[in-house]
């Protein structure tokens, strides 16, 4: 029952999520309604999935199936979370060229940008309480990180990987 469990929570993310951080406050959400885990636990499953190659969905998938129904766990979500993927891509390969001048095509897509945009600043909210906030203490050390990671991000537009291997040097040095 929860391999057919994890492949519709993880159907179901990926027919409602725009794929990328938009789909973190789904998966954090689906992981609590089943009590597979906690925002502590999402959120360092999302960490390894950004540093892991591949897409967050799938990393994602990857590793909550595997958290929680081990291998097959693992299998089933990750496929779960690519039918949406696998069964748009094809429909929209199929119907592009016929519909991409529409004006009903331009405007769906013009709605989409606000939804996306609301839903990496949840996920930024539910990270950052799982994050810089424990047992309602905030954690400096982690802000500091924080903040030098955006600083450097915003400043000098350092790529990921290098940004990635500074923040676990300060955390090392800071916690």
């Amino acid at each position: 029952m929860v391999y057919l469990d994890l492949f519709l929570t993880f159907l179901l993310i990926g027919f409602t999520s725009f794929g990328g951080l938009s789909m973190i406050p789904i998966i954090n959400s689906e992981m609590l309604r089943h009590g597979w885990m906690t925002s502590a636990e999402v959120s360092d499953i999302v960490a390894i999935a950004e540093m892991t190659p591949g897409p967050l969905g799938v990393n994602s998938a990857t590793f909550a199936g595997m958290r929680v129904a081990g291998i097959p766990g693992a299998l089933v979500a990750t496929f779960g979370v690519l039918v949406p993927a696998l069964t748009t891509t094809l429909l929209a390969a199929m119907f592009l060229k016929r519909f991409k001048d529409s004006p009903l095509m331009q405007s769906v897509l013009y709605g989409i940008r606000p939804v996306s945009l609301g839903l990496v600043a949840a996920t930024v909210v539910t990270l950052s309480q799982a994050n810089y906030f424990t047992e309602g203490m905030v954690q400096f050390p982690s802000l500091v990180v924080g903040a030098i990671i955006a600083f450097l991000l915003f400043k000098f537009k350092l790529s990921v990987p290098k940004l990635i291997l500074i923040a676990a040097v300060l955390g090392l040095i800071l916690a």
